[in-house]
């Protein structure tokens, strides 16, 4: 069942300090996650590449986490990008092998997030939503990672592996994240933001 924001429409676009400060700070524990998960795709996708082949891109959800969670939890626009941003900058500010070029994919990961929030309006926030997002920031990153790393690659390849790409966006970002966002809201921590006021709302029915 998707879930509806108890957020009043008209109030959504206003952030407050303490919904800046959460997309921040998920943006920097997921930006320590991507740090840690990079080194773990270099060891695990290098010497299976070929066996692996565009299943690889299952491989991909966990970078998608930061856009997904921030989303649910915030419930602005633009927290889903912000988040991400910020995440991907942890992540080259730490090192990893694709340096600030990172931010690119950030970016458009974020924005896949986004897309995918807009076509909801901003109300429904339950897991299939939060899947098509996921599944959104697969696609806008391989957009760049078309030609920035598998421009070599058959048309066959690129379809399959965004297929796989797509499918660990749905399912690991989105259905894991939306798992995430509901464990955070459990634990009363988020109890000042929509998410945490929402399953409140509902332990009270």
């Amino acid at each position: 069942m998707t879930t509806r924001s108890v957020d009043r429409p008209l109030r959504q676009t206003s952030w407050r300090t303490i919904d800046i400060a959460t997309a921040a700070m998920l943006g920097v524990v997921f930006g320590v996650v991507y740090w840690g998960w990079s080194a773990a795709y270099t060891g695990l996708s290098t010497p299976f590449t070929n066996l692996l082949g565009p299943s690889i891109g299952l491989l991909g959800g966990p970078w998608l986490l930061a856009g997904v969670v921030s989303g649910l939890v915030v419930r602005r626009p633009g927290a889903a990008l912000f988040a991400e941003v910020i995440a991907a900058a942890v992540e080259a500010l730490i090192g990893n092998e694709w340096g600030w070029t990172t931010l690119v994919s950030g970016a458009l990961q974020g924005v896949g997030v986004e897309i995918a929030l807009v076509i909801f309006l901003f109300r429904y926030f339950g897991w299939p939503v939060a899947a098509l997002g996921g599944a959104f920031a697969a696609g806008l990153e391989f957009c760049y990672e078309w030609h920035a790393y598998w421009e070599g690659t058959t048309i066959g390849f690129k379809i399959a592996y965004l297929g796989f790409f797509a499918l660990s966006g749905a399912v690991v970002a989105g259905v894991g994240g939306w798992l995430l966002t509901r464990a955070l809201a459990a634990t009363g921590a988020i109890d000042a933001l929509p998410a945490g006021r929402e399953d409140a709302a509902k332990q009270r029915v």
